[in-house]
């Protein structure tokens, strides 16, 4: 036998005894009591947990990234790329890589294969995605952005969207969604507002569990297993991330113990004991001088033992790092990992960086092991109750042909509609008659341009319909279209406002498309931008004034000097100050980042093809200067003297102003118009075990078929401490022809109707209580009075 044949053969030879070998390492492993899917969860992780090393075991509590995988020639993921990525070692998480959803297929198949099959113990690891408003790759749906899901009311809605997240993102191998936010947008300084879904907090923990429910699965069976083509889910930020001072997205919040309890926890606590989320991120922020991922007291005493939560904590990115580079709290990597361990942080993302001191750390004994394999009993639970272990995945041959489907494109409508809101409609200007018009002006920066929002993969013309588009769509040349630019969004270029003018002189009517832009794949520290625009919203992108960017305003007064009728249509993401709009402009429409199919939504509402419904989330102030704005003050927040100032008489609360809201909160217009009636209490003397049963009769006494949004306040009138003059309490939103009557039902527990008292305990007081029923936080048109024994 030649040198040759004989190397070729031992060669031959070590590769069948290699596969040999893997095979009954396989059926070894198959046969072990972590793989039968018949026992208990907390059975087969503690025994996995006894077959671990402790090396093992800190790998499950880090992540890396799939984007440091490649492809060899023929397009197949390299073997050495992965073998370099995981060296023979199980993970905690994988990121999903910011590309192609059909790439992303290739890249989950390979390492799930190989972390099946080439890890002592064949761990499979949870991927992890972006999915706010539909899975952060190209490929992928589009919907609108979280302000907007908000703006709908439509908690059935947003189900129905997350759940369709939900199955794209997992035929691409995605097994938890990095969504949804539970922080209030109660400050519109602050850049992350667009990813909210509003300022109260019974209204983001009602639209927020819809969004879980319908990504997870149904509580009572996600106690036990995510069913297929779903999700787990991320609650962000724990807790009190989005009040930062001075509105600085990662700045400190000194919010007091009574606020944060009533306001920024009750979301989280209606999301883990209500829809049983599976994870939690803490936020980047300090609370009272202690960072989140430091903060024992609120990540075990709150979050563990008072709320319940029974899931893994998932670090924000770098946020572990940033307790020894930006929070100035701990000294080096190991001081680093102590305290974020003993916090109970259970896994660092984006990659290693404290925790790969964990080890070093056990064998000096500077940390117990019990905090280890508490922090891998709590991912390992995860990865069997998401079915990890018993679900291979099997990348689907082209997951592309499988997403954004004419449904999935019908459903982006839909929420589309339903978020977008009517702010004002002096003199029924909408709906535009088409009969009436012979041109049209379509002018401004974001009239010829989509804009989703940050966390999404692109902003390109082509990956949606912007508002230009969607008009031509549907007047279908039988109306002239004139558009103009005017000008960019942050420029101060105004040599375009002439040919703006120009087209809004030629034309019937103008649609003036202002806004602002926010960055794509953005993130904290990444992003990418459109070079002409730098981005005005997002994470990390917060202001110091809440008027149109740029020269907006001068486009806008330009437009307005012609004398034509105008609908101002805002694309961003958050509120924006327009008192002089406000006070000068006929229609203004609220559409924020209204996703792919914006632009014919808009259409389709000005049109009259359909009837707007949205409501706002948010209360707009007048200024910057009066922020923060929200409805649900206390009986002391909108001042003493009640002299409301004006520049042409001071007064004061405040000298030239008053305090309250440019747009109230829950505010919305429509084509048509509901009258309430007929409120009933089935008992007004209840004790604290019982429910406010009310009832009321809503009727569309307009001409047009059209969507209300009842809303249901309560006010405790006399209290131990202070409370707010309303809190909402529930909402539905319903659909009504014209001269249709439906009676509409809730029941409030009394529970709700509790306070924190002198002494920080929660307890639900004796006296009376005003229901409120109306339109809006400000349009109260039923109230009836209920004693509590």
């Amino acid at each position: 036998m030649t040198s040759m044949r004989l190397f070729k053969y031992i060669t031959t030879t070590i590769a069948c005894l290699s596969l040999i070998t893997v095979c009954y390492s396989q059926k070894k492993k198959d046969k072990l009591p972590y793989m039968d899917s018949n026992l208990e969860v907390e059975l087969r992780v503690n025994d996995l947990l006894g077959r671990m090393t402790l090396e093992e075991k800190i790998s499950q509590m880090q992540m890396v990234s799939l984007s440091s995988l490649g492809f060899d020639k023929n397009e197949k993921v390299s073997p050495s790329s992965l073998d370099s990525l995981f060296q023979g070692q199980s993970i905690g998480c994988l990121e999903s890589p910011f590309i192609g959803v059909d790439q992303i297929a290739k890249l989950s198949e390979a390492a799930d294969d190989y972390l099946r099959n080439n890890t002592r113990l064949g761990i499979p690891a949870i991927q992890i995605a972006e999915c706010l408003h539909g899975q952060l790759a190209f490929g992928a749906t589009i919907f609108p952005q979280a302000i907007a899901q908000g703006s709908t009311w439509n908690t059935e809605l947003v189900q129905r969207m997350s759940a369709h997240i939900a199955y794209e993102a997992s035929l691409s191998g995605v097994d938890q969604a990095l969504s949804p936010l539970f922080d209030l947008a109660r400050d519109p300084r602050y850049g992350r507002v667009e990813e909210c879904y509003g300022e109260d907090p019974f209204h983001v923990a009602e639209m927020g569990k819809a969004f879980v429910i319908g990504m997870q699965g149904n509580p009572e069976v996600t106690k036990e297993h995510i069913p297929d083509n779903k999700l787990m889910c991320t609650a962000k930020h724990f807790v009190a991330y989005s009040t930062p001072i001075a509105g600085i997205n990662l700045g400190p919040n000194n919010v007091g113990p009574r606020d944060l309890r009533d306001l920024h926890l009750y979301p989280f606590k209606k999301v883990i004991q209500e829809a049983n989320i599976y994870s939690v991120m803490p936020a980047y922020n300090e609370l009272n001088g202690i960072p989140l991922h430091s903060n024992e007291y609120l990540m075990k005493d709150i979050l563990r033992n008072e709320l319940g939560f029974k899931g893994y904590v998932f670090s924000d990115y770098e946020a572990i790092w940033m307790l020894e580079h930006f929070h100035k709290v701990t000294h080096d990597k190991k001081e680093t990992a102590i305290g974020a361990i003993k916090a109970g942080i259970d896994l660092e993302a984006p990659k290693p960086y404290a925790f790969s001191e964990l080890e070093e750390l056990i064998k000096d004994g500077k940390i117990d092991i019990s905090l280890i394999d508490q922090a891998v009993t709590n991912i390992l639970t995860a990865k069997f109750k998401a079915g990890l272990f018993e679900k291979p995945y099997n990348a689907p041959k082209k997951v592309s042909e499988m997403v954004h489907t004419q449904e999935a494109k019908n459903l982006a409508l839909e929420v589309a509609e339903e978020s977008i809101i009517l702010l004002k409609n002096q003199n029924d200007l909408l709906p535009l008659k088409s009969s009436n018009l012979n041109s049209i002006a379509v002018i401004g920066p974001n009239a010829d341009q989509v804009q989703y929002g940050d966390y999404s993969a692109t902003k390109d013309n082509a990956s949606g319909v912007n508002i230009l588009e969607g008009i031509k769509n549907y007047v279908n040349n039988t109306i002239k279209v004139n558009y103009a630019q005017g000008c960019t969004i942050t420029g101060l270029d105004n040599s375009n406002i002439p040919a703006a003018v120009a087209a809004a002189e030629q034309s019937d009517v103008v649609v003036l498309v202002i806004g602002g832009t926010s960055m794509t794949l953005s993130g904290i520290g990444w992003g990418k931008d459109i070079p002409g625009d730098y981005a005005t919203s997002g994470e990390g992108f917060d202001r110091t004034s809440l008027t149109p960017p740029g020269i907006q305003p001068e486009l806008i007064k330009a437009i307005y000097d012609t004398g034509k009728p105008i609908i101002l249509v805002m694309v961003h993401g958050r509120a924006y100050s327009i008192e002089w709009e406000k006070e000068h402009i006929p229609a203004i429409v609220e559409a924020w980042y209204p996703g792919e199919e914006g632009g014919n939504a808009v259409a389709n509402i000005l049109f009259g093809e359909v009837n707007p419904s949205g409501k706002l989330p948010v209360s707009v102030p007048k200024s910057v200067g009066h922020v923060p704005t929200f409805y649900n003050t206390k009986p002391s927040g909108k001042g003493f003297y009640y002299k409301r100032g004006t520049k042409e008489k001071p007064g004061r609360d405040y000298v030239f102003s008053s305090p309250d809201a440019l747009f109230p909160f829950g505010h919305g217009l429509s084509y048509t118009q509901f009258e309430y009636s007929d409120l009933k209490v089935e008992n007004t003397k209840l004790d604290r075990k019982e429910s406010v049963n009310i009832s009321m009769v809503i009727k569309n006494i307009g001409i047009r078929k059209g969507k209300e949004v009842i809303q249901v306040y309560i006010n405790d009138k006399v209290s131990s401490v202070t409370t707010p003059i309303k809190v909402l309490k529930e909402f539905r939103k319903i659909e009504l022809k014209p001269s249709e009557t439906k009676k509409v039902e809730f029941s409030i527990p009394i529970e709700e109707l509790g306070l924190w008292n002198k002494n920080m305990e929660y307890s639900i007081e004796s006296g009376e209580f005003d229901i409120m029923i109306g339109s809006s936080s400000e349009d109260i048109r039923l109230t009836k009075t209920i004693m509590i024994n």
